[in-house]
């Protein structure tokens, strides 16, 4: 009995658009078993993606009130859905594995549960990043874009910070995985930014990210350029919530980009970089030390951007020394715009993969 409430649900989450694939090893129902108990798993399968307050999924799955509410709270505290609290009333949804669980097992990760997520990787990896709908879009070193670009709204970190009101930070849940597993890299762990269109809303979350200034978000994007860390956010055009700050050595997204092939198009970018031959003075500094992609590399007298593989990023072209390196915009016909929100996004991922998650929407 235990046993078919795991694989019930293992079952609801790939259901859900960003998927949840059974592997041949049966890792995945380990870590759920890891993570959830069979009362959490059982509550989980009963949620929707979109929020509901106690008494509404009370009312709609005909579980009894009393206890339903803490109930909930304990879950949201152990990262299995998300919540929201207004002071007077809380309200709730599932979450999928990824973006959602996985992130917000960052407070509960050990040896075990990182070595079981790193198990499931390949699994989820190989139908995750080889499909139509990324799940990221690059957005580039803010200053390397040309100033005479039409830049969106999604393509400037500077308008994503500007927009919110709470912001707070968190250890990289991807380093955090790979540090206990003795393979974290050396790059800046603290650099997960999460954003908030309400004041306050970090003071006390269950979540415990870190609440810092406005200008101290500023000053997360600057060490991360620095480190040479690739600005990512939701694969939207409205809702940004996160800026995640990623390398290839750690981070699943761009890991999984170098691993399961799609280069590029495995996220969402409007840019580009081009080298300059003649301005090229082959001190492969973009290569060796910049490109989290392998987008880069070297010819008989100068390097070269692969630009189906380049996601636009514009790290190469901040640490240029001879200024050869440009961070150009795609042409009308190669660019895809995001979906609308969250919700389009969905949509639109459901249907690249042929899943109806509409008892869940």
């Amino acid at each position: 009995m235990t046993q078919n409430i795991y694989k019930k649900l293992a079952n609801v989450l790939d259901t859900l658009p960003n998927g949840f694939p059974a592997s041949e090893t049966g890792v995945e129902l380990k870590l759920l078993e890891k993570i959830f108990t069979p009362e959490d798993a059982d509550l989980f399968c009963d949620l929707r993606l979109s929020f509901e307050t106690a008494e509404q999924i009370a009312k709609r799955t005909g579980r009894p009130l009393e206890g339903l509410d803490d109930h909930l709270k304990q879950m949201w505290a152990k990262g299995q859905i998300f919540g929201v609290d207004f002071g007077t009333v809380c309200v709730y949804k599932m979450i999928p594995w990824v973006v959602g669980i996985f992130e917000y097992q960052l407070k509960h990760l050990t040896k075990e549960l990182a070595q079981l997520c790193k198990d499931y990787e390949e699994t989820f990896g190989r139908e995750f990043f080889t499909g139509d709908v990324p799940l990221m879009t690059i957005v580039p070193v803010e200053q390397e874009i040309s100033s005479t670009e039409a830049t969106l709204p999604f393509e400037q970190v500077s308008a994503i910070i500007e927009k919110g009101v709470s912001f707070a930070v968190n250890d990289c849940v991807c380093k955090k995985e790979h540090e206990l597993l003795g393979e974290r890299c050396d790059r800046p762990m603290e650099v997960c930014l999460a954003i908030a269109p309400v004041p306050d809303f970090f003071e006390n979350h269950p979540f415990k990210a870190r609440p810092i200034t406005k200008q101290e978000a500023y000053d997360v994007l600057k060490i991360s350029e620095e480190a040479g860390l690739v600005h990512m956010v939701s694969n939207t055009a409205t809702g940004h919530n996160f800026i995640c700050n990623c390398c290839s050595c750690c981070c699943g997204v761009l890991r999984g980009v170098n691993q399961f092939g799609g280069g590029a198009k495995a996220v969402n970018s409007n840019f580009y970089a081009r080298i300059d031959a003649d301005g090229c003075i082959s001190c492969g500094v973009c290569a060796d030390e910049r490109c989290q992609v392998f987008a880069i590399e070297a010819q008989e007298d100068s390097y070269v951007v692969l630009e189906d593989k380049c996601i636009g990023c514009g790290l190469c072209v901040s640490t240029c020394p001879s200024g050869a390196i440009s961070l150009l915009r795609k042409s009308a016909e190669d660019i895809v715009l995001p979906p609308v929100d969250e919700k389009d996004w969905y949509k639109r991922r459901a249907a690249a993969r042929g899943v109806d998650y509409s008892q869940f929407a």
